[in-house]
């Protein structure tokens, strides 16, 4: 086999025929390479497996391009590796390892090492039941070799924000969840998923509790750690904003709303689970920005669906729920639901009314004193003259229900100061000028309809929220000194 048996022996041919032919490409090189694994530890003694991999290694960055892989984004680079990435999925994880170790010695920028790593994850990680609730029994030889996978490939991941996408990483996370990986690889993914919450969806989040012990439908430990990773970049500002004359440029409005949103639908999917606990609801719920929330209406629809699925919390508990939302910011339809819902607190459904109504008086204060041109004037006049642009369905709209709520106010003043007045004072039905009658002591007089009850009726019928709630009622609470009106 050797030169000193004879010219052209098997090991002259060999060495030509990988220096000329299997090495010159990169599926020769990767084909050389997995076949060397079935002679291993020969093939390391014989460096074999080491020319391989810097065959690989050279060539890669050959093929891809020193200077496409640091201009190009990450989209672009993706297509320029996806061609070969299918190849090296066929190696082993440590020699895949070894592979993607010198191709970035050799220049190979990381980030663009992403499509090459979720092609091997999702090879490598085939056949997990991830996706369901509880964990199916697989061989014990099997998981292990499936973590050990995991867990590499989460230790290659790149540093760059955007270097991989969010639902990839949902995938990875649900897998360390299921295989039981170390701790340092789980959270090492909570905090990749924090950076880029912004660009998640709900599903994402709806990470199974993979457990057999009756607990939460979801994992929302997990979830409230990603919250917390998240809040912690933005008041830190290294990732999310960035530091020029050591001042602080705060992440973009748009990215907290849209965090926001995702986790008042988080919140909503999750609150019909009769095993989630009032803590965890609260404390999940206390982490979202305030400055993200531009309406509470999503919040309210959280908070509701809660309350309906738990309907034997105590009355403390229902108030600490019902506080987490500012009933100021919430539309006028979900007023007009709220007023209605008997699920929540009187103290809230009392809130939710003063502020609609605060709000329809400002909205008609600030029309009238918008300004004194005559077109701004006949918009807000209740009749305008018919040659005048007619005003717009909303503005007509509300100034029709302010007006009602004014009269029903007024209603209700002239009322309370009949029933004010002293007893001793009621004239008789004989001496009274206005020819009142005084029902007689054998016949109980009707009962007077509550404020609450009128104005949330009158809310309800002015803006309709959707279909009220089962067994909804009109909130009635007589006062401790009840007198029935005697007009």
């Amino acid at each position: 086999m050797t030169e000193d048996y004879a010219v052209g022996s098997l090991v002259e041919r060999t060495e030509a025929f990988l220096n000329e032919v299997a090495l010159q490409s990169l599926a020769g090189a990767i084909s050389v390479l997995h076949a060397s694994e079935n002679l291993l530890p020969i093939a390391e003694e014989v460096k074999l497996v080491g020319r391989c991999i810097d065959a690989i290694a050279y060539l890669a960055c050959k093929e891809s391009g020193n200077d496409i892989a640091m201009s190009s984004t990450i989209s672009n680079s993706k297509t320029v590796v996806d061609w070969w990435a299918e190849d090296l999925a066929v190696l082993r994880i440590d020699i895949f390892q070894r592979v993607l170790i010198a191709m970035i010695a050799r220049g190979f920028k990381p980030y663009a090492l992403g499509p090459v790593l979720m092609l091997y994850a999702q090879k490598a990680l085939r056949g997990l039941e991830i996706f369901g609730k509880g964990r199916k029994k697989i061989e014990p030889r099997q998981e292990h070799e499936k973590r050990v996978v995991l867990e590499t490939i989460v230790s290659l991941l790149p540093k760059e924000k955007n270097a991989m996408s969010v639902s990839f990483l949902t995938v990875l996370l649900r897998a360390a969840i299921y295989l039981e990986t170390t701790i340092a690889c789980r959270l090492d993914l909570e905090k990749r998923m924090a950076l880029q919450l912004g660009q998640a969806v709900l599903d994402d989040l709806l990470i199974p509790a993979y457990s057999f012990t009756g607990d939460t439908l979801f994992d929302v430990d997990t979830v409230q750690r990603i919250m917390m990773n998240y809040l912690e970049y933005e008041t830190d500002g290294s990732h999310f904003g960035y530091k020029e004359e050591d001042g602080y440029i705060s992440p973009p409005l748009s990215d907290m709303e849209r965090v926001g949103k995702l986790m008042e639908s988080y919140l909503a999917e999750i609150a019909s689970d009769r095993n989630l606990p009032v803590s965890k609801f609260i404390g999940l719920t206390e982490l979202i920005p305030e400055q993200s929330r531009i309406t509470e209406d999503g919040m309210y629809r959280a908070i509701d669906i809660y309350l309906k699925a738990h309907p034997t919390i105590t009355d403390l508990e229902r108030k600490k729920v019902c506080s987490l939302m500012d009933c100021q910011k919430l539309s006028r339809e979900a007023c007009a639901h709220a007023a209605q819902n008997d699920r929540l607190p009187v103290q809230t459904v009392v809130q939710v009314l003063y502020y609609e109504q605060q709000r329809l008086r400002d909205v008609m204060n600030g029309s009238m004193s918008s300004g004194t041109s005559p077109s701004i004037s006949s918009r807000v006049n209740l009749y305008p003259p018919t040659d005048i642009h007619p005003v717009s369905d909303e503005l007509s709209s509300l100034k029709r229900e302010n007006e009602d709520l004014k009269l029903e106010l007024v209603k209700m003043k002239m009322r309370l100061k009949e029933i004010e007045r002293p007893s001793s004072a009621v004239p008789s039905a004989a001496s009274s000028p206005m020819g009142i009658i005084v029902p007689s002591s054998d016949k109980p007089p009707l009962p007077r309809k509550s404020f609450m009850n009128s104005v949330s009726k009158k809310l309800g019928r002015l803006y309709p929220f959707g279909v009220p709630p089962s067994g909804a009622k009109a909130r009635t609470r007589p006062s401790k000194d009840r007198r029935h009106s005697i007009s």
